[in-house]
């Protein structure tokens, strides 16, 4: 039996349940967002949706909230999608690498010095 999500979150012990549940989100919402149809979407593709859509939910919150669920930099993003592919929540290719989330963008300099009211 499949693991829900806050099953993952706790025994994983590095982000809030609802950073992963975000993720999750953020993954339809940039599928939405770049297609009608299926298709792969790569991890800086994810991470801009992501940011997006952190932007449009929390407004200037948006990195106090993500960094109180422990997500911090964009390579948190993607160790939460790596934690969904492990326990076939979703799934990569392979081509895929974790590092596809290094440095996609800086939470500082999106979230707070380039906010626009």
């Amino acid at each position: 039996m499949k693991k829900n999500v806050e099953q993952l979150a706790r025994e994983d012990g590095r982000y809030n349940y609802q950073a992963v549940k975000f993720v999750q989100e953020g993954l339809n919402y940039t599928a939405r967002k770049i297609t009608a149809e299926p298709r792969h979407i790569s991890g800086q593709a994810l991470c801009e949706g992501l940011r997006k859509l952190a932007l449009k939910k929390w407004g200037r919150l948006a990195m106090l909230v993500l960094n109180t669920w422990g997500v911090n930099t964009t390579r948190d993003f993607g160790e939460i999608v790596y934690l969904l592919v492990k326990h076939n929540w979703m799934t990569a290719q392979p081509t895929d690498s974790i590092d596809d989330f290094n440095e996609v963008f800086d939470f500082k300099t999106d979230f707070k010095d380039n906010f626009k009211f």
